[in-house]
This record gives C-alpha cells, structure tokens and sequence, in this order.
C-alpha cells in the first residue's frame, strides 16, 4: 500500500510508504489530509527533495448501474473503488418531474377558453435533436468524473484508460448492432461527451471489452459475473485494475530468425490497494410541488438538504449510535445513516457533533 504526496503548492508527487509517511507527520515535515474520495495523503511543509514521477495510469469500467475504477502504477495498486452510480434514481425523478409538470399545466389552462386564446407558451428548446445527452447518463458519468479529477490531485497521472463500448442501434429494425458506425445511441452519445470531459485532465485511450477480459485473465484476476451488485473488487473494480494495466502489458506479435506468433510482453504486479464504494446521498431534493396536495391547497415541506438544527443532510457526524451521515430531522431529533443509508437511530441533536460537512460522497 502507498500513500500520496503532494508538496507544499499542491503538485502531486510519486507515493510513499505508510511508515514514512507518518515519520514526516511526526517530524513536522508533512501534514495528514482525507480526500473527497476516502483516501487518507500527505501534503508536505517543506520543498521535496526529488520530483521525477513515475508512469501512473487510471483505469475506468464504466456501466449503466456500477462502474468500476482504479489506479495503477507498474509496481503496485494504489486505488480501488466501486461506485454505484444513480441512473435509476436520476430516472424515476425525470419521471415524476413530467408527471407533476403536466399535472401543473393541466390545471393552469381554463379549458373554458377557445384553444387559440388559452395560455399555452412556447416551447423553449427542441427535444427532437440527435446528440442530446440524457440527464442519467450524465449524472452516472458526473459521478466518475467527481472520482477522477480527485485522483489527478493526488497522483502524477500519465494516462487514463476507459473502456469503450459499441452500441450503436440499427434505425430500420431498432436492433442493437455491433460495429457498424451508423445510428443513434444515448450510450455512446455518453461516452463521447465523457472522452472530451477525460480529455482536460490527462491523454486517454479507449480500451475494448475483449482486450479488458484477455488482460485479467492474463494477470490471474477473478471476475464475479453473477452478483454484479455486490459492492466487492471482484465485481468491477477488478476490471478497472485491469484496464489501467493494459498500459504495462500488451498481446502483440513477434518474430525472430527462428520463429514467429503473439505472446504478453511487459510485466506490472497487481497489489493489495485501498478499496472504496462511493455513491451519492441518495436524500430527496426539495420539491416546490408535491403530486398530491391537502385539502386545503396548502403542500407541506418535503425533501431538501436543510435541517432544522445546523447540520446539512449528507454531513459527517459523531453520535451515540456511532459516525454516520444525517439523513433526515425531525422537531429535535437528527436521523443518523451509515453508509448504506441504513438509520443508526434518530437522535437528540444535543448529543451530535458533526465531523465534516457534505461534499456529496458517500464512501464506505
């Protein structure tokens, strides 16, 4: 295991041991940060005594509901992570938000009215145009974003590696089709718009599917393609250990006086390395308009990231129950979550002290 450095400016430099890393705590040379991604570095007092870098290369598995992720240099594994990303949370808000939306209008309209004289506005964009980026796609590829820019901080990164998937659909049958080149898809409209994003922190290079299994087969990995769900290295972050290693090793042809064919060149060892799961607080955002109001017209409050007692859902807190994240209040009482967002307990807010304050992560 490695712990990243970063000098006095905030350049990153080459990770160092666990032992002295905390020598130079203790000496005063260097002090002990938490990053927004759970990893625990070092940021130094004094000017370092070296600056070469080593090559450090980030691999990127991306999916519909999980992705994996990994940071990987030719000598050791220095970050794993898996997160759950929220496309069907994004989703099932887009569809509610149509719902209350059209619910809304309906009622605005005075249907007594003759239909060329009633206050129908115009439409503020085209939702026909090709190349729109859906607002879940976008959220899950914001969310590896997030992860990224924070280990470009962290680490010297030379390289990120990000798989890439073909899905392209056929116009005349609506049929997916494998490598044609032609048609519409959300997914690689995504992946597009992700390459050009990846693009501002260091050079990238797409890695398919096939070369991404032959990779961790050749390193020994084990894939559990059953439980994908499971929030374990063997599941995606695996993959995204072996794409970023696909920049150490290569299966490519050779031929000598005496004999020629295809075979690994290059060596890189795959280590023990820090795992995280990562995913958004999964808390309501406010809504001005509940589906269904009182009686009375009147809505009540619902959702938001406010409390009534000083804290934000979504902070760090120490409680009675143990450290979690507040996820909801009432009168005088704080719901307290571990990171499943599982409630601990609701708990007098006179006896939380809070930690950190959100930033968004949930990292177990």
């Amino acid at each position: 295991m490695r712990i990243p450095v970063i000098d006095p400016g905030g350049k990153p430099l080459m990770p160092t041991k666990p032992s002295r890393a905390r020598k130079w705590i203790a000496a005063g040379r260097a002090i002990g940060k938490w990053s927004d991604c759970g990893q625990f570095y070092v940021q130094l007092t004094t000017e370092p005594s070296g600056r070469e870098t080593q090559d450090i290369v980030i691999g990127i598995d991306p999916g519909k509901k999980y992705s994996g992720l990994a940071a990987q240099s030719a000598k050791f594994t220095l970050y794993t992570a898996h997160l759950i990303l929220p496309f069907q949370t994004v989703r099932d808000r887009m569809d509610a938000r149509r719902l209350m939306r059209r619910g809304r209008r309906g009622r605005r309209i005075n249907r007594k009215v003759v239909f060329s004289e009633r206050a129908h506005r115009q439409k503020r964009f085209s939702n026909r145009r090709t190349g729109r980026l859906a607002p879940s796609i976008r959220a899950n590829r914001q969310l590896e974003l997030r992860i990224v820019s924070k280990l470009c901080k962290l680490y010297p990164v030379t390289e990120i590696r990000y798989e890439y998937v073909r899905a392209d659909v056929d116009l005349t049958s609506g049929r997916q089709k494998a490598k044609s080149g032609k048609g519409f898809s959300a997914v690689m409209v995504g992946q597009r718009w992700m390459l050009q994003q990846l693009e501002q922190f260091a050079p990238v290079v797409t890695i398919e599917g096939w070369r991404t299994a032959s990779i961790r087969n050749h390193l020994g990995l084990a894939k559990n393609k059953k439980g994908k769900s499971k929030p374990e290295f063997e599941t995606h972050a695996v993959d995204g250990v072996a794409i970023a290693c696909s920049y150490f090793v290569e299966y490519r042809e050779f031929h000598t006086k005496t004999e020629r064919g295809r075979n690994w060149f290059g060596s890189v060892e795959v280590t023990p390395a820090l795992f995280r799961v990562v995913r958004r607080p999964p808390y309501s955002r406010r809504q001005l308009h509940l589906m269904v109001p009182s009686g009375e017209g009147i809505r009540r409050k619902y959702g938001g990231s406010t409390t009534r007692h000083g804290v934000r859902k979504g902070d760090l807190v120490d409680s009675p129950k143990g450290i979690g994240y507040v996820s909801g209040d009432t009168e005088k009482q704080i719901s307290v979550s571990d990171t499943n967002w599982k409630r601990l307990g609701q708990i007098s807010a006179s006896k939380v002290t809070l930690i950190r304050r959100s930033n968004g992560l949930v990292v177990a």
